[in-house]
């Protein structure tokens, strides 16, 4: 697994280099990306492609050709193999046969963005991307709004501004970052409120790749009584009982269980 640049083509460790040069075959997500690189640095191992639409055929080709003694190198379009990108399947059976897997680090817009937003770095939680779907968006941040840890993202320009909408319904106005462009010509921190950023991409049009960071709950507010008796409510229809849901609300929002329990009483009878 060979991480790859993310942006500047300077950023890949000499390691990753050799690597690529000396393996048989280079398994690549988008092999015409992956041939700039390599031609940048006169590298010409034979390319395959091995991506999300031919994932599971591919990654049993590879795995036979592991068998028979060959050396292949998984690369994605940026960053680490596996990491909201193609590999997983493959890292998976590859084990599964008793192949070693041999991880190359590098560049990861996860790790660039987060280092230099500003906010928390010591607890933070990887949430990829979220649904294109409103409907399962709404859901997961409803989720995660009592998540007091720093929140990342990975979101696509055209959806950005309907994603800031709906953090905005469910998060609140919090403190954001959005790093655009990471280790490119036109590289950019955008820092501030979810509002200030809607102002913003309002009336001017979210460009490339895009991660966005948001500062967690605060832990005294981390959830009102409403939305706390209104998690309770979904959870009562999933067929939990009052004292399961008093331990899983109270450790996920760090409340007391008791007034979990007393809420849960109140909202109707023990089931």
């Amino acid at each position: 697994m060979v991480a790859t640049p993310i942006g500047n083509l300077e950023d890949i460790t000499l390691r990753a280099l050799r690597v690529l040069k000396e393996v048989d075959v280079i398994a690549a997500e988008d092999t015409r990306h992956t041939q700039k690189l390599l031609a940048h640095y006169n590298i010409r191992t034979p390319l395959v492609s091995y991506h999300e639409h031919n994932e599971k055929s591919r990654a049993r080709e590879l795995v036979n050709e592991l068998k028979s003694g060959k050396t292949i190198a998984l690369v994605t379009d940026a960053g680490m193999p596996a990491i909201s990108d193609p590999g997983y399947r493959l890292i998976v059976e590859a084990i599964a046969a008793g192949i070693r897997i041999v991880p190359i680090p590098g560049a990861s817009a996860l790790s660039t963005a987060l280092a230099a937003s500003g906010l928390p770095t010591d607890r933070f939680v990887f949430e990829g991307f979220l649904s294109a779907k409103q409907k399962e968006r709404r859901s997961r941040l409803q989720e995660l709004s009592g998540e007091a840890r720093t929140l990342v993202f990975y979101e696509a320009p055209h959806r950005l501004l309907e994603s800031l909408g709906d953090m905005r319904d469910l998060l609140g106005d919090r403190e954001i970052v959005i790093a655009r462009e990471l280790t490119k010509l036109h590289e950019e921190f955008l820092r501030g409120p979810v509002s200030a950023a809607i102002e913003k991409f309002s009336v001017t049009e979210a460009r490339g790749e895009i991660t966005l960071l948001v500062r967690g709950a605060r832990e005294s507010t981390a959830i009102s009584a409403e939305r706390l008796k209104a998690e309770i409510g979904q959870l009562k229809a999933q067929g939990l009982r009052v004292k399961e849901i008093a331990e899983m609300l109270g450790e996920k929002y760090a409340v007391a269980k008791r007034d979990v329990y007393r809420l849960a009483i109140e909202a109707g009878p023990k089931e």
